[in-house]
């Protein structure tokens, strides 16, 4: 093997493949992708020239040559962690609270797993989480870090795209029963339509398909995300979702596949001046890997 080529986040890899079992709860540990997890275990056998795990049905058997390197890499791990304490006095630099901003849904939805691997992964940062759409909190310094579905245009943030939001055409089981089932787009204006009030986002983006549309042909009408989701489960009309927050309900019917309903950009977004603060950094680093797998 040779050293100079060597990657510390194979060994991260092949302790959370040989902890957990399995590529995919390996991955999920280390909140990235199960094929790199399996890339960085075949590239540490390339270079060791030797087998590591035998792949059966029920996950990752290790082999001989991997239990011997257990201690090796545990030991590399600890001395990992003592180093990374003891670098300039980091571990006291991140211990506090980051506070994250973000829309309902992802709030609800999105969020709370991601957060979850994060607490696992930083346990010394707590999480504050603040449910708003609101551009101005970023610049206000009432949060840390956004999470948005539009970018924001203020030249004192910084700002990552992580991902997009696919979004569907969805109603449930029992509205389909009583209304039958639209299949094509023209279909819609023969049912109960779960609108917008005052966002016209809906409008707007029937207008791009070339459909006129007012809010009055909207059956049912909010502009709270989370009531919007519940009018939908309750099977009051057809609306529009997010797939991330329909997928959680096995009762609501993907509709009308052909419908080109473009996706919202997911961006992270965070003050210039605070980007430096290591708290806000791990958490930010954090987020840019963790997020895009969950909206996968």
């Amino acid at each position: 093997m040779h050293t100079g080529e060597f990657n510390w986040a194979l060994i991260r890899s092949f302790l959370a493949a040989l902890d957990r079992g399995s590529l995919m709860a390996a991955a999920r540990a280390l909140a990235t992708t199960q094929p790199t997890v399996g890339r960085h275990i075949a590239e540490l056998e390339t270079q060791l020239g030797v087998l590591l795990f035998e792949r059966t049905g029920r996950g990752l058997v290790p082999t001989e040559h991997a239990q011997r390197l257990a201690g090796a890499a545990r030991a590399m791990a600890g001395a990992a962690d003592q180093l990374a304490r003891q670098a300039s006095g980091a571990q006291q630099e991140v211990r506090g609270s980051v506070r994250i901003s973000a829309s309902q849904p992802v709030t609800c939805v999105l969020l709370p797993p991601v957060l979850l691997q994060m607490r696992q992964a930083l346990p010394d940062i707590q999480i504050e989480l603040v449910s708003s759409n609101a551009v101005s909190n970023l610049l206000q310094r009432e949060a840390d870090i956004a999470l948005r579905m539009v970018r924001p245009d203020q030249a004192s943030l910084l700002c990552k795209r992580v991902g997009q939001v696919a979004i569907g055409t969805y109603a449930h089981r029992d509205y389909l029963r009583r209304r039958g089932t639209p299949r094509v787009p023209e279909d819609l204006f023969q049912h109960d339509l779960v609108g917008d009030d005052r966002n016209t986002d809906i409008v707007r983006g029937f207008a791009a398909m070339g459909y006129g549309v007012g809010r009055e042909q909207f059956a049912v009408r909010t502009d709270d995300l989370n009531a919007y989701q519940a009018l939908v489960d309750a099977s009051l009309g057809v609306g529009f979702l997010p797939r991330y927050v329909a997928r959680r309900n096995p009762d609501l019917v993907s509709l009308l596949p052909m419908l080109p309903i473009p996706p919202l950009p997911v961006w992270l977004a965070v003050h210039r001046e605070i980007r430096s603060n290591p708290r806000i950094r791990k958490v930010w680093d954090f987020l840019a890997q963790a997020v895009p797998v969950a909206l996968a």
